[in-house]
């Protein structure tokens, strides 16, 4: 019925019901309505009752009327003022007190009865009856959409508290950034994919198929256990605009996440980067890259150690996940990519990801990592002492180089 409501221009209802009041009478006033309504498909009653005022008795009745014209008696109009008071008019502290019902700090008060219940009208009229109201729910319903009031979901427009030096990084990193790729030296953004359940499971998103003929898929999303999860980790390179996703079917750790880029490095970044020297890794502060994992960094030394590189890293602020490059620059495009199709096999997820192409000219490139990676792997002492790792002067937590131990 919402959705009908913004098809039709209730004002327009509006002003063509005010135009005609002061000549016509009750009785027309009821015809005219009545009109309106049958003009409207479905809920017409309830549209034009709202935008005129007048009930949807009165305006059955005028259904009624026009459908069976009454044969002209002489009786007379009745006067203006008569007939039935509204039950507002009766009730002089009824809209008052439903709008204390549904006030804001009212309803976010926890010793409130309607606190988790003040979105029902029926809830509400329960509620005012209480306190020796006679009110139907659809005359709340009716008041609320006087006043002003609506169903609305959450908005997320408060961000929380920032780091202070949030816009400083960003600079540091941007910096570090193009120094790096003005020496034509390899920049990969690089993080995990949202977990996705393999089988034929509803996945977001449409694709074209014959009218009335949708493709079945579950209706509860229980993992199966044969096929379970994937992790898909990705890696984006900033300078030549390619992308490596492994897609993991095992648990999401440090390991995991460098064996990801290793995986780049020999399929993708060696054969195009022949003269590195160093890799810069802009990351999340937190997940398996996270800024304090241990073994982040231990398996990082061994990657430079493999490949002789020296591998700085840049975090990104606590809670800036979302300017990450690769979230918008590869993961947003896969997940365009594969919108409406369950991802019913792992080889499927692959040829999805692995087929994912823009306009600018990203190439994507996906392979199965079928390894095991077990959580909750120690990382002693003696290791992380081991670690050829110096930090930048600036927020050396975030920002810091490991070094070949050669």
């Amino acid at each position: 019925m919402y959705t009908l409501e913004l098809m039709i221009d209730i004002d327009a209802i509006k002003r063509r019901f005010e135009s005609l009041l002061p000549t016509v009478d009750e009785r027309m006033r009821r015809l005219i309505a009545a009109a309106e309504s049958l003009a409207i498909d479905y809920g017409g009653i309830s549209i034009v009752s709202r935008a005129t005022g007048v009930s949807r008795r009165a305006i059955a009745r005028g259904i009624v009327e026009l459908g069976n014209p009454p044969m002209p008696s002489g009786g007379a109009i009745r006067k203006p003022g008569g007939g039935r008071k509204s039950t507002v008019e009766q009730d002089a502290t009824l809209v008052r007190d439903l709008e204390l019902l549904i006030e804001p700090l009212s309803r976010g008060d926890p010793e409130s009865p309607l606190r988790w219940t003040c979105k029902s009208v029926r809830k509400l009229a329960q509620e005012l009856g209480r306190h020796d109201h006679r009110v139907s729910h659809r005359l709340v319903a009716e008041l609320l959409h006087e006043l002003g009031y609506s169903l609305q979901a959450n908005a997320k427009t408060l961000e929380g508290s920032s780091h202070p030096d949030r816009n400083a990084q960003f600079e540091h990193i941007h910096r570090k950034v193009r120094r790096f790729l003005r020496q034509g030296q390899p920049v990969i953004s690089v993080d995990t994919k949202k977990k996705e359940l393999v089988g034929d499971f509803k996945n977001g998103g449409r694709e074209l198929r014959l009218k009335g003929d949708p493709e079945q898929v579950r209706v509860h999303d229980f993992v199966i256990p044969e096929l379970g999860r994937v992790t898909p980790y990705g890696v984006y390179d900033v300078g030549k605009n390619r992308g490596w996703v492994s897609v993991g079917i095992d648990h999401d750790t440090a390991t995991f996440a460098v064996e990801s880029i290793r995986r780049w490095w020999r399929s993708m970044g060696k054969p195009v980067y022949r003269q590195a020297q160093r890799l810069l890794i802009p990351a999340d502060s937190g997940g398996s890259n996270g800024s304090r994992v241990r073994l982040w960094k231990l398996e990082l030394q061994k990657l430079a150690d493999e490949t002789g590189l020296h591998i700085s890293v840049c975090h990104l602020p606590p809670g800036t996940s979302k300017w990450n490059k690769i979230e918008h620059r590869l993961f947003s495009f896969i997940s365009q990519n594969w919108r409406g199709k369950p991802l019913v096999s792992h080889e499927v997820i692959v040829n999805l990801i692995s087929a994912t192409t823009t306009q600018t000219g990203l190439k994507v490139r996906a392979e199965l990592d079928t390894n095991s990676y077990p959580p909750g792997a120690k990382v002693s002492k003696k290791q992380i002492e081991e670690i050829n790792i110096r930090s930048d002067s600036f927020h050396g937590e975030w920002n810091y180089t490991i070094r070949p131990n050669i």
